[in-house]
Protein backbone atom coordinates (compact mmCIF):
# COMPACT_ATOMS: atom_id res chain seq x y z
CA UNK A 1 0.00 0.00 0.00
CA UNK A 2 2.80 2.37 0.85
CA UNK A 3 4.31 1.98 -2.63
CA UNK A 4 0.94 2.86 -4.19
CA UNK A 5 0.65 5.98 -2.00
CA UNK A 6 4.20 7.00 -2.94
CA UNK A 7 3.37 6.51 -6.65
CA UNK A 8 0.16 8.59 -6.37
CA UNK A 9 1.98 11.41 -4.58
CA UNK A 10 4.74 11.38 -7.19
CA UNK A 11 2.20 11.55 -10.06
CA UNK A 12 0.58 14.59 -8.46
CA UNK A 13 3.86 16.52 -8.15
CA UNK A 14 4.26 19.50 -10.51
CA UNK A 15 7.76 18.44 -11.55
CA UNK A 16 6.55 15.04 -12.75
CA UNK A 17 3.65 16.62 -14.69
CA UNK A 18 5.99 19.15 -16.28
CA UNK A 19 8.39 16.37 -17.30
CA UNK A 20 5.57 14.30 -18.81
CA UNK A 21 4.26 17.33 -20.72
CA UNK A 22 7.72 18.11 -22.11
CA UNK A 23 8.18 14.50 -23.21
CA UNK A 24 4.82 14.53 -25.05
CA UNK A 25 5.66 17.86 -26.72
CA UNK A 26 9.07 16.59 -27.82
CA UNK A 27 7.65 13.39 -29.31
CA UNK A 28 4.78 15.17 -31.10
CA UNK A 29 7.11 17.89 -32.44
CA UNK A 30 9.46 15.28 -33.83
CA UNK A 31 6.57 13.45 -35.48
CA UNK A 32 5.24 16.63 -37.09
CA UNK A 33 8.71 17.63 -38.27
CA UNK A 34 8.99 14.36 -40.16
CA UNK A 35 5.70 15.06 -42.03
CA UNK A 36 6.54 18.64 -43.14
CA UNK A 37 8.54 18.78 -46.39
CA UNK A 38 11.75 20.73 -46.45
CA UNK A 39 10.99 24.35 -47.23
CA UNK A 40 14.38 25.39 -48.46
CA UNK A 41 15.81 24.55 -51.83
CA UNK A 42 17.91 26.07 -54.53
CA UNK A 43 17.66 29.85 -54.70
CA UNK A 44 15.04 31.04 -57.15
CA UNK A 45 15.26 34.08 -59.39
CA UNK A 46 13.17 37.01 -58.21
CA UNK A 47 12.95 38.48 -61.73
CA UNK A 48 9.49 38.74 -63.25
CA UNK A 49 9.11 36.97 -66.58
CA UNK A 50 8.20 39.14 -69.55
CA UNK A 51 4.51 39.33 -70.44
CA UNK A 52 3.22 38.01 -73.73
CA UNK A 53 2.21 40.76 -76.16
CA UNK A 54 -1.49 41.58 -76.14
CA UNK A 55 -3.08 39.89 -79.17
CA UNK A 56 -4.74 41.92 -81.88
CA UNK A 57 -8.53 41.76 -82.09
CA UNK A 58 -10.14 40.46 -85.26
CA UNK A 59 -11.98 43.53 -86.58
CA UNK A 60 -12.80 42.58 -90.18
CA UNK A 61 -16.61 42.68 -89.66
CA UNK A 62 -16.93 39.32 -91.41
CA UNK A 63 -19.42 36.94 -89.80
CA UNK A 64 -17.66 33.84 -88.50
CA UNK A 65 -18.89 30.30 -88.94
CA UNK A 66 -20.20 28.79 -85.71
CA UNK A 67 -18.31 25.84 -84.25
CA UNK A 68 -21.42 24.04 -82.96
CA UNK A 69 -25.19 24.34 -83.52
CA UNK A 70 -26.33 26.62 -80.66
CA UNK A 71 -23.13 28.63 -80.29
CA UNK A 72 -23.77 32.35 -79.75
CA UNK A 73 -22.31 34.33 -82.67
CA UNK A 74 -18.92 35.90 -82.02
CA UNK A 75 -18.45 39.66 -82.25
CA UNK A 76 -16.56 40.42 -85.51
CA UNK A 77 -15.60 43.97 -84.56
CA UNK A 78 -13.87 45.83 -81.76
CA UNK A 79 -15.93 46.59 -78.67
CA UNK A 80 -13.17 48.52 -76.93
CA UNK A 81 -14.70 51.51 -75.17
CA UNK A 82 -18.26 50.18 -75.45
CA UNK A 83 -20.31 51.00 -72.40
CA UNK A 84 -22.24 48.03 -71.08
CA UNK A 85 -23.91 48.78 -67.77
CA UNK A 86 -27.33 48.62 -66.16
CA UNK A 87 -28.19 52.01 -67.68
CA UNK A 88 -26.47 51.77 -71.09
CA UNK A 89 -25.89 49.06 -73.67
CA UNK A 90 -24.02 50.32 -76.75
CA UNK A 91 -24.59 47.01 -78.60
CA UNK A 92 -28.31 47.71 -78.77
CA UNK A 93 -27.73 51.03 -80.59
CA UNK A 94 -26.99 48.96 -83.75
CA UNK A 95 -28.36 45.45 -83.14
CA UNK A 96 -31.78 46.25 -81.68
CA UNK A 97 -34.67 45.45 -84.02
CA UNK A 98 -35.59 49.06 -84.81
CA UNK A 99 -31.99 50.17 -85.57
CA UNK A 100 -30.76 47.38 -87.87
CA UNK A 101 -32.10 48.95 -91.05
CA UNK A 102 -29.90 52.06 -90.66
CA UNK A 103 -26.85 50.37 -89.13
CA UNK A 104 -26.72 47.30 -91.37
CA UNK A 105 -25.95 45.18 -88.31
CA UNK A 106 -27.68 41.83 -87.85
CA UNK A 107 -30.72 41.98 -85.62
CA UNK A 108 -30.48 40.25 -82.26
CA UNK A 109 -32.37 36.99 -82.09
CA UNK A 110 -36.06 37.04 -81.21
CA UNK A 111 -35.14 34.75 -78.30
CA UNK A 112 -33.58 37.81 -76.65
CA UNK A 113 -37.09 39.30 -76.34
CA UNK A 114 -38.52 36.30 -74.45
CA UNK A 115 -38.90 35.93 -70.70
CA UNK A 116 -37.85 32.78 -68.92
CA UNK A 117 -41.47 31.61 -69.21
CA UNK A 118 -41.56 32.18 -72.99
CA UNK A 119 -43.60 35.40 -72.90
CA UNK A 120 -42.73 37.94 -75.64
CA UNK A 121 -41.53 41.36 -74.42
CA UNK A 122 -41.47 44.72 -76.23
CA UNK A 123 -37.83 45.24 -75.26
CA UNK A 124 -34.78 43.04 -74.69
CA UNK A 125 -35.21 40.67 -71.77
CA UNK A 126 -33.19 41.66 -68.69
CA UNK A 127 -31.60 38.19 -68.66
CA UNK A 128 -30.25 38.82 -72.20
CA UNK A 129 -29.23 42.46 -71.68
CA UNK A 130 -25.51 41.91 -70.96
CA UNK A 131 -24.34 40.75 -74.39
CA UNK A 132 -20.76 39.86 -73.46
CA UNK A 133 -21.99 37.19 -71.07
CA UNK A 134 -22.40 34.99 -74.20
CA UNK A 135 -20.97 36.90 -77.16
CA UNK A 136 -17.23 37.54 -77.28
CA UNK A 137 -14.85 39.33 -79.63
CA UNK A 138 -12.16 37.20 -81.27
CA UNK A 139 -8.41 37.65 -80.90
CA UNK A 140 -5.96 36.68 -83.62
CA UNK A 141 -4.20 33.90 -81.70
CA UNK A 142 -3.38 30.24 -82.19
CA UNK A 143 -5.98 27.99 -80.49
CA UNK A 144 -4.88 26.47 -77.18
CA UNK A 145 -6.30 23.10 -78.26
CA UNK A 146 -6.57 21.85 -81.82
CA UNK A 147 -10.17 21.62 -83.00
CA UNK A 148 -11.04 18.17 -84.37
CA UNK A 149 -14.77 18.89 -84.72
CA UNK A 150 -16.38 17.51 -87.88
CA UNK A 151 -19.78 18.68 -89.03
CA UNK A 152 -22.38 16.00 -89.72
CA UNK A 153 -22.21 16.78 -93.44
CA UNK A 154 -18.48 15.93 -93.38
CA UNK A 155 -19.22 12.60 -91.68
CA UNK A 156 -21.45 11.45 -94.53
CA UNK A 157 -24.76 11.84 -92.71
CA UNK A 158 -27.48 12.68 -95.23
CA UNK A 159 -30.47 14.88 -94.44
CA UNK A 160 -33.69 13.03 -93.64
CA UNK A 161 -35.75 12.21 -96.74
CA UNK A 162 -32.83 12.57 -99.16
CA UNK A 163 -32.65 8.81 -99.86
Amino acid sequence: MRSQDHLCRMMRSPAWMLGALLAVLFVSTAAIAQMVPELSGPPQSMDEPGAEPIPKWVVDDVRKMRAYPDQPPVIPHSIEGYQLSVNTNRCLSCHKREFTQDSGAPMISVTHYLTRDGQMLADVSPRRYFCTACHVPQADVRPLVDNTFKDMSELGVKPAGSE
